[in-house]
């Protein structure tokens, strides 16, 4: 026989469906209306369905970003997300977790300028060369070594985090292939082809099917990028992931020394 409950949250409007359910933007009808996210997850057995209730944030950094005027936003406004970004990053690989799909629609910001990390449906918990799906992070935030079918490691995060950096200065998406062979020839074209000791082993795709192409320097895709943003940018988006930077380092970089609080 079922309990009956009283309703606690009133649903109010549908937000998002995900492949483990549905969000809906709903009212606490005991705590003074106060809204939230209440995220009905599909029956994962004839027992039990999951329901889970989070604070409401009525905007992703993508929505956020179409909402900036040109020539886009102060430096300090970007330095604030990056820093909170790295933070929240920082606090994921410190307890071992890989997000595996960072992008702007996958990072809330509130109306006070608060940035959190959201969607964990593709994150896991972290072994030292993962050997798991390729099919991880939004092509355009997707890593070199993903990219080819190579064994990679939480630095996929941290290539994302470059991506979505010069997103914010750029007010538009970075690197934009439509397909993993045509994001990598992107990627060589804006930041150079690497050196061929670089490229991964247990790679399917050889060195050779690539060549090297004039480059489209970062000063003139972000002239809005001074040389410390520069520097940071390029050690996040380096081709190997042993010499990306770690959130730890990217803490510490000089480009956040004038942040208040830092």
């Amino acid at each position: 026989m079922e309990t009956s409950h009283p309703v606690r949250y009133e649903l109010i409007a549908e937000i998002g469906e995900g492949a483990y359910g549905k969000v809906y933007k709903a009212r606490d009808l005991e705590n003074n209306g106060r809204l939230f996210n209440v995220d009905l997850g599909s029956q994962t057995d004839q027992l039990m369905k999951l329901t889970l209730v989070f604070e409401l944030i009525e905007q992703d950094l993508s929505t956020f970003l179409t909402k900036v005027h040109k020539p886009g936003l102060p430096h300090n406004k970007v330095k604030d997300i990056m820093v909170q970004l790295f933070r929240g990053l920082d606090f994921l690989h410190s307890n071992r977790v890989v997000h595996r799909d960072l992008k702007p629609q996958n990072i809330l910001v509130s109306n006070s300028g608060q940035v959190k990390l959201a969607d964990f449906g593709l994150a896991r918990v972290y072994s030292f060369n993962m050997a798991l799906t390729p099919v991880v992070v939004t092509l355009w935030y997707r890593a070199p070594e993903v990219l080819l079918y190579s064994r990679y490691t939480a630095a996929v995060d941290i290539w994302s985090v470059g991506c979505i950096f010069a997103e914010i200065l750029q007010l538009q998406p970075f690197l934009c292939g439509i397909s993993d062979i045509d994001q990598l020839q992107k990627i060589f074209d804006t930041l150079g082809l690497p050196d061929e000791e670089e490229w991964p082993t247990d790679s399917p795709l050889p060195y050779s099917s690539f060549t090297a192409r004039p480059l489209k320097h970062i000063e003139n895709l972000l002239p809005q990028i001074d040389s410390l943003g520069k520097d940071l940018l390029l050690k996040c988006l380096h081709f190997s992931p042993v010499r990306r930077t770690s959130t730890y380092e990217a803490l510490a970089h000089p480009y956040f020394s004038d942040v208040p609080g830092y």
